[in-house]
């Protein structure tokens, strides 16, 4: 679950605990959480379009998870892997979840599960789907230990083992990846072709296989974190001046932005998240 997701006002306050990212895992894990429900159903909560690759390890009842649209009855899932997807995601659960999630950085989810971010992109694959049967293990080993601390300290073992062992993602496109992260979306796409000597077509099919989306649609997503992110630190956020800081072409752009990524405009999403 997203530290940034709201739930609707009757939802329950579920238990957490966060464990920080090692140094040696940075870069390529956000964070590790373990979280509980405690009893009241949770519905309609939404989790903004991210670039995080969850893990989810489940121990309770499934969540019901759709992405771009309120979650139906079919729509319920235990654990699961999700790559990226440019759009809200909704999330109810009859109040008796409990789950182990791991946030990988794209690079960082490619290095652990082997494979092209491309195949998880716009999906929610169940654990037992991805055919890992270490995977497997880990799950029914979290399952037998109920201390949440432990929980963590199996995951967050899992997971370095799996990094450290696993091949490093395309250092091309984890260059590029890196590149638009830490300009907050504002370099050229063209740019970045140019630098790795290749046409922006070439370097959007590269990067899509290995990250899940075009890199125009990860730059779009990297500026709308970081409006996000402003928005967060003040009561009355000044959409103008956000729109400006984070490179978007004026209000009415970061207007459209937030309804494509949050489902709802800037001070609709700002009212409900606070």
């Amino acid at each position: 679950m997203d530290a940034a997701a709201h739930p609707e006002p009757q939802s329950g306050r579920p238990d957490w605990l966060r464990r920080a990212v090692r140094p040696d895992l940075a870069g390529l894990v956000d964070d590790i959480v373990f979280y509980r429900e405690t009893g009241l159903p949770m519905v309609g909560r939404v989790e903004v379009a991210s670039l995080t690759v969850p893990l989810v390890i489940s121990f309770g009842a499934p969540f019901s998870i759709a992405l771009g649209r309120t979650p139906h009855r079919g729509d319920a899932i235990a654990s699961f892997a999700a790559g990226l997807f440019a759009g809200p995601v909704i999330m109810d659960s009859p109040g008796t979840a409990e789950c182990v999630q791991v946030n990988f950085t794209p690079p960082g989810a490619a290095r652990f599960f082997g494979v092209p971010l491309g195949e998880l992109a716009d999906a929610m694959v169940a654990l037992d789907d991805l055919g890992d049967r270490a995977l497997r293990e880990l799950r029914h080993r979290l399952a037998d230990d109920h201390d949440p601390a432990r929980r963590l300290d199996l995951v967050e073992a899992f997971v370095l083992g799996r990094i450290r062992a696993g091949a490093p993602a395309d250092p091309a496109i984890a260059w590029a990846y890196r590149r638009i992260v830490e300009t907050g979306g504002a370099v050229r796409i063209a740019s970045l072709a140019a630098e790795l000597d290749c046409s922006r077509k070439h370097l959007a099919g590269r990067f899509r296989r290995e990250v899940g989306l075009p890199p125009k649609t990860v730059a779009r997503m990297a500026r709308f974190q970081g409006a996000l992110a402003l928005s967060s630190r003040t009561a009355a956020p000044d959409w103008a001046e956000i729109a400006a800081a984070c490179f978007y072409a004026d209000q009415a752009h970061l207007t459209r932005e937030f309804t494509a990524f949050a489902g709802a405009s800037p001070a609709a999403w700002h009212r409900r998240a606070a």
